[in-house]
């Protein structure tokens, strides 16, 4: 801020007069009136020529009655020659289609992370092989003191073979839906 100051100051006393000047008159000046303007040169005349801003003004008054002119709509109603030129473009007509896409998968994106943060892990498991209940290690375990698991296979066993029924019947009921939709299809052709 000091060198402002400073440099403000300076600034301000050189502009100001340091002495009172007068008005000098010059002889060489003053002589020569009645002598004839031999001493003196002509100045040159300089053409000046018309700038750029003329020519973009002139050219902008005809440019912006054309754009006015074809950015109207039609006597009927009908759409601008710049509105049909617009809609040419197929990347514009398309436009809603794909924002629904778009939409569409982003929604699923996220109902999908959803299920996979929050999903609980499945703390029920289905006894696969019951051949492995008996299989241990036969060391350190004295004689009678395997438990006899007869009961956890059997039910592991009646639990498949309902299992099997069902889909045997889900499979019976599906073969009689399907000849009777063929016998349909057949008499109304």
């Amino acid at each position: 801020m000091q060198a402002l100051r400073t440099r403000a100051a300076c600034a301000a006393r050189r502009t100001r007069p340091t002495t009172l000047r007068t008005s000098r008159s010059y002889a060489s000046e003053s002589h020569g009136h009645g002598h004839g303007d031999h001493h003196h040169s002509a100045h040159h005349q300089v053409e000046e020529k018309l700038g750029a801003s003329f020519y973009v003004f002139a050219s902008a008054v005809p440019l912006s009655v054309l754009g006015y002119k074809i950015t109207r709509p039609g006597p009927d109603g009908e759409p601008s020659a710049v509105s049909k030129w617009i809609a040419q473009f197929d990347y514009l007509n398309e436009f809603e289609t794909r924002n629904a896409l778009r939409t569409q998968a982003i929604e699923q994106a996220a109902h999908d992370k959803h299920l996979f943060l929050h999903a609980g892990k499945n703390q029920h498991v289905e006894l696969k092989t019951p051949e492995l209940i008996f299989s241990g290690s036969s060391i350190n375990v004295p004689a009678g003191f395997y438990p006899n698991l007869d009961h956890v296979t059997e039910h592991y066993r009646q639990q498949a073979a309902t299992e099997e029924e069902r889909k045997a019947k889900r499979m019976a009921l599906l073969a009689s839906q399907r000849a009777k939709e063929a016998e349909g299809k057949a008499e109304t052709s």
